[in-house]
């Protein structure tokens, strides 16, 4: 455990960045869940539809410095290509 006042406060503030971060990255998991359900449904509006919420999540995470911006890029690519074959 740390001895130093300042090393106290980062150890709580590392601790809610954690936790938001770790909520944010299960948001995009789900988002992206839900262009899958809709790709395997061959539902093409659901899809759309789940691909603009999980862009707009992905975004999101990439301004709050959860994820890297071209890990998002590269998510969002992924997607897209597999609504746009269907």
């Amino acid at each position: 455990m740390a001895n130093i006042k300042s090393q106290k406060k980062r150890i709580l503030t590392n601790e809610k960045a954690r936790m938001r971060n770790n909520s944010v990255k299960s948001e995009l998991k789900t988002a992206i869940r839900s262009v899958d359900a809709a790709l395997k449904a061959s539902d093409k509006d659901a899809a759309v539809a789940a691909v603009a919420t999980a862009s707009r999540k992905l975004d999101k995470a990439v301004s709050k410095g959860v994820i890297h911006k071209n890990n998002a890029a590269n998510r969002k690519s992924a997607i897209s290509k597999k609504v746009n074959a269907l």
